[in-house]
């Protein structure tokens, strides 16, 4: 059956899923690079970029992350570094005109837009009605493949709180970030039925696999 799952998110040891301040400089806030030391060098990632990568645990997680999914939801933070209406500036991601997603994403926003279709078949859905009808477009256009909501943490946290996610992948960072963007806040998660059904530790990260139980 189609879940709504969390994967690959990356948080610090004190919470945090992305630092504070993001710009354009720092599309992930301040030190927010400092959250990913286990993914970039896997062969996953490297290989958006043409490049090899290293194998093991780490990336298999983010290999994973990537398989089974037919539609993605992600905040408008996520998308852009931009707020309040949208401007004529040419902006269509973070990612190249190639973007890493290759299926429907859909951008909670407030303010409308066209669509954006971009090469390797990632097209930008801009929905202004909320969680529940990205979702609804979300699971409509993945067919019998998952969603995935890919962030920010506040992203994460509506999706939680409204009691919509059945399975994440959490990946714990050995690092502080002091402050940011915390994504447990007002969240509780064993309330929700999640358990912790695998735990596997590396010399980067620590993997935690948490799912609703039956």
């Amino acid at each position: 059956m189609p879940k709504l799952r969390v994967s690959a998110f990356t948080i610090s040891l004190d919470g945090f899923g992305a630092g504070p301040d993001q710009s354009l400089k720092n599309p992930l806030g301040v030190g927010g690079e400092t959250l990913h030391p286990w993914m970039v060098p896997t062969r996953t990632f490297q290989s958006m970029f043409g490049n090899d990568g290293e194998t093991g645990v780490d990336d298999d997680f983010a290999r994973a992350s990537m398989e089974g999914v037919g539609a993605w939801i992600m905040g408008r933070n996520m998308f852009a570094h931009s707020r309040g209406p949208w401007t004529e500036d040419g902006w269509k991601g973070w990612w190249g005109e190639n973007p890493v997603y290759h299926c429907p994403v859909f951008v909670l926003t407030h303010h409308a837009r066209a669509p954006i279709e971009m090469q390797g078949g990632t097209t930008f859905h801009f929905v202004t009605d909320g969680i529940h009808a990205a979702l609804d477009r979300a699971k409509a256009a993945a067919g019998p493949k998952d969603v995935r909501v890919g962030g920010g943490a506040a992203t994460v946290r509506q999706y939680l709180a409204a009691g919509l996610v059945d399975e994440m992948h959490l990946v714990v960072s050995p690092v502080l970030l002091g402050r940011g963007e915390r994504l447990f806040d007002g969240t509780d998660l064993a309330s929700q039925g999640f358990k912790v059904a695998r735990t596997t530790a590396t010399a980067k990260a620590t993997h935690y696999v948490l799912r609703k139980a039956a």
